[in-house]
């Protein structure tokens, strides 16, 4: 699978709701993420996103996500540090989410250089 960097909260959707790209290209809103998904995704916000994502998986229906249940994305936000509460946020909590994510990966980077 071919992937890329995608933005959590895309960027497209950003831009339509008025923000610069200083606000919308920060590093904390960067995740790798297979092409084919990050097209699917478009500009919608988590919430949209997942929202669909969980009624797929209800489905048996996995065209934007790999992973086979919620448990399994649960574990996935937290391998890549990204707040367990993104399936719930919209515009309005992008500034808290950026915030949050940051810590979480500051603290990814940290356990893992004292784990060494």
């Amino acid at each position: 699978h071919k992937g890329d960097i995608h933005h959590i909260f895309p960027k497209d959707y950003l831009k339509k709701n008025g923000l610069e790209q200083t606000k919308y290209n920060q590093i904390a809103n960067y995740a790798y993420m297979q092409s084919e998904i990050n097209i699917k995704v478009g500009n919608k916000s988590p919430k949209e996103y997942f929202e669909l994502v969980f009624n797929q998986l209800q489905e048996g229906n996995q065209q934007l996500t790999g992973l086979n249940s919620e448990p399994e994305i649960q574990q996935n936000l937290e391998r890549n540090a990204v707040p367990s509460t993104i399936s719930t946020m919209t515009l309005d909590d992008y500034p808290a989410f950026l915030a949050e994510r940051r810590k979480l990966m500051s603290d990814k980077i940290r356990n893992c250089y004292f784990s060494l």
